[in-house]
């Protein structure tokens, strides 16, 4: 069995906090990134966790996220989900 991968981000405000890492992805044109990632959360016992989609950059070997910012770069994450989901 894959041992699940932890890694640290830091949110734009400063604050730290380790998370599992699913899977990242890169924009088509290579000009910016996601991370894919569960802090473990569940809505509902027994539900499947709860999963994040950032964008991010690595400072450093410091993860830095923000939010994404539009519904343009929303379709282009759902896209970029689905060739995987796809392969």
């Amino acid at each position: 069995m894959e041992e699940n991968r932890k890694i640290v981000i830091q949110n734009s405000d400063g604050t730290a906090m380790e998370v599992e890492l699913i899977t990242y992805l890169i924009s088509d044109d290579k000009l910016r990134s996601y991370l894919v990632y569960s802090k473990g959360e569940k809505n509902i016992p027994g539900d499947d966790e709860v999963i994040y989609i950032t964008k991010f950059v690595n400072d450093n070997n410091v993860y830095k996220v923000f939010g994404i910012e539009n519904d343009d770069e929303w379709s282009e994450v759902q896209k970029l989900l689905k060739a995987i989901a796809n392969a």
